[in-house]
């Protein structure tokens, strides 16, 4: 799929035209790397399903298989073909510099662990930003096992398979239903684990999928009401933040709520009206 469109740059991100080419582009080869993911994938588990050779990145609990990085190269080949001078960071280290001032941040596979043990809650997350700036202006993604895209261009609204996506109010608190997600560091995850007591007693309850992209995009679908998590990398968010914004959600970022991690910022993600009880109740767990 080609933009057909010539170079175009930094500066063209307040065309919407050449937004939807870009999300129209983002969408077709986030689609194609989640074909790869799906005819690797099998729910029988890590034992009779995924044989990929798997190995660990930061910790014994941080995976990577061959699966992540082949989506990955066919991520970084088919935007480099599209979008030769674009700059891309992705997750498992296809990084380069560009000159046309727009960035790629790709996930290639968001939900690893699920994905080596047969749990079907994984995706592929595609995200085009000013590189100058932290907020994407494209975003999508593609979750291979229930065929659903979730995209969203910055002032042009979110959508579902094409289908506009639209929040309403959110329930109150202590009937919300949120969800979460941890860190693959030990100490940190202990952290998270007491900010989990505080939160549990004070919502209807508590999901956690393992995959930060689909979270999001479920927020902003209505699925979940609100979502938290520190310590999220670009490739994480980017995508999915957008396209809780463009529901009419919100999405912002502190730091400081996790106790014995000042500098580590926490996402917060909620639909109309949640946010600011739910971000009240994450700094409350500082005074317990």
């Amino acid at each position: 799929m080609t933009t057909g469109q010539g170079p175009r740059h930094e500066e063209d991100l307040g065309d919407p035209a050449f937004l939807r080419s870009l999300v129209e582009l983002a969408g077709s080869i986030a689609r194609e790397a989640g074909q790869v993911l799906a005819d690797r994938f099998s729910a029988a588990g890590p034992a009779q399903g995924v044989t990929d050779s798997v190995r660990s990145k930061s910790t014994l609990t941080d995976l990577v298989t061959e699966a992540d990085q082949a989506s990955e190269r066919l991520i970084v080949s088919r935007l480099l073909a599209e979008r030769p001078t674009d700059a891309i960071v992705a997750e498992e280290g296809s990084s380069r510099e560009g000159t046309s001032g727009l960035t790629w941040v790709v996930d290639p596979l968001d939900g690893t662990i699920n994905f080596v043990y047969g749990f079907p809650v994984f995706a592929v997350s595609i995200a085009c930003r000013s590189s100058q700036g932290p907020t994407a202006a494209v975003g999508v993604v593609h979750d291979p096992v229930r065929d659903e895209t979730f995209s969203a261009v910055s002032g042009g609204g979110a959508f579902r398979d094409g289908v506009r996506l639209a929040l309403g109010p959110a329930p109150e608190l202590g009937e919300a239903l949120v969800g979460t997600g941890f860190s693959y560091q030990s100490a940190r995850r202990r952290a998270q684990a007491a900010l989990l007591g505080h939160v549990l007693p004070r919502v209807r309850d508590i999901r956690r999928a393992g995959a930060a992209a689909l979270d999001l995009c479920w927020v902003a679908a209505g699925r979940l009401d609100g979502f938290y998590e520190a310590g999220l990398a670009p490739w994480d968010l980017a995508a999915g933040s957008l396209i809780v914004t463009e529901a009419g959600g919100t999405v912002e970022q502190l730091d400081g709520l996790l106790r014995g991690h000042g500098d580590v910022s926490t996402l917060i993600a909620a639909a109309p009206g949640l946010g600011a009880p739910l971000r009240e109740l994450l700094r409350g767990a500082r005074a317990e």
